[in-house]
C-alpha cells in the first residue's frame, strides 16, 4: 500500500518549514462571503455587522482572542448557529443563513474543537458515519463499506489508524482521537474545509502529521480555514490571515502585512 506522502503527494516536513508549494501574489474570488452578518447571544453580539470574504483555494487562519467571533463565524458558516441579520453567499449562491443538512451540498466539511466521535462505534464506523446518506444504524452496512472502501483505507493510512481501525473511539489516546476527527473530514473529500484548533494539546509528531494532510489539501487546490492560537503554525500554513476583535473585522491580509499591523499587535499579539 502507499504511503502517506505518495497518497497526498507531499514532501515530508521538517519543524518550523512550510508547505513546498508557491504562495499566491494575488487573491482571486472568494468561495465564501459574508455581509453585515450579526449573531448575539443574550443581547451580546459575538458578531457585529461583520463583512469578510474568504479566497477560494487559499489557507486561511481565522485568529483572534477569546471571544473574538471566530468559533461563531465558523458555527454559522456550517449550519451550526443562525444569524440574525446578514448575507452568507457560496459560490455565489445568497443565503440568510446555511442549514447543516445542506453541507454535503456545498462540499463544506469542518472538525470541532471538542469532538463529535460516537465513543462506542469503532474507528472504521466513525469515519463512515459522515459520508453515508442513510440514518445511523443503516450507516454501518456493508453497503457503506464497499461504497467508501478506497477511501476508507487511504484515510486510514494518512491518519495512522490502521492498527486501532476496529477500536471504538473511546479507546484511542487523545492525539488519535484528534487525527480520527481529522480522518473523518478527509472521507468527506469536500472542497472547504474548516479545521477548529486541529492542533491543540498534540505531541510534535502528531502535529506534524497534521500539518502533512493540510499540505496535501492545499496541493489539491482546496480551501481551508484553520482557527488557531499558535502563530508559527499560521505563518507556516497560511497564505492569508483574518483578524477578528469583539466580533468585527480588524485586519486581513498576507500573513506578513497583518502580524505587522500595529492594532492586531496590540489587540491580540500583546506587543
Amino acid at each position: 500500500m502507499k504511503k502517506v506522502k505518495d497518497i497526498l503527494n507531499f514532501n515530508k516536513l521538517q519543524s518550523g518549514m512550510t508547505c513546498d508549494i508557491t504562495p499566491p501574489t494575488s487573491y482571486g474570488l472568494d468561495i465564501i462571503s459574508v455581509k453585515h452578518l450579526t449573531k448575539q447571544f443574550m443581547g451580546i453580539k459575538a458578531i457585529d455587522d461583520l463583512t469578510v470574504g474568504i479566497p477560494q483555494a487559499m489557507t486561511v487562519g481565522l485568529i483572534g482572542g477569546n471571544g473574538s467571533g471566530k468559533t461563531t463565524l465558523v458555527n454559522i458558516l456550517t449550519g451550526m448557529l443562525r444569524p440574525e441579520a446578514g448575507e452568507i453567499t457560496v459560490r455565489d449562491k445568497k443565503r440568510t443563513h446555511i442549514k447543516s443538512a445542506e453541507l454535503r451540498k456545498y462540499r463544506i466539511a469542518r472538525t470541532f474543537q471538542d469532538g463529535r466521535l460516537i465513543e462506542q462505534m469503532s474507528v472504521e464506523d466513525n469515519l463512515l458515519l459522515p459520508v453515508t446518506e442513510n440514518d445511523l444504524i443503516d450507516s454501518i452496512k456493508e453497503v457503506s463499506i464497499s461504497d467508501y472502501k478506497d477511501r476508507l483505507e487511504k484515510v486510514l493510512e494518512m491518519t495512522s489508524l490502521i492498527p486501532h481501525r476496529k477500536k471504538n473511539a473511546e479507546e484511542l489516546s487523545y492525539g488519535l482521537r484528534k487525527l480520527l476527527e481529522v480522518g473523518r473530514v478527509l472521507m468527506q473529500d469536500a472542497d472547504i474545509y474548516f479545521f477548529d484548533e486541529p492542533f491543540s494539546g498534540l505531541f510534535p509528531e502528531i502535529v506534524e502529521q497534521v500539518c502533512e494532510i493540510i499540505c496535501g489539501l492545499q496541493r489539491q487546490g482546496k480551501t481551508i480555514v484553520i482557527i488557531e492560537h499558535n502563530m508559527s503554525l499560521i505563518r507556516r500554513l497560511c497564505d492569508y490571515i483574518i483578524v477578528l476583535n469583539h466580533g468585527k473585522l480588524l485586519a486581513e491580509g498576507k500573513p506578513e502585512d497583518v502580524l505587522q499591523n500595529k492594532a492586531v499587535q496590540e489587540s491580540y499579539l500583546g506587543m
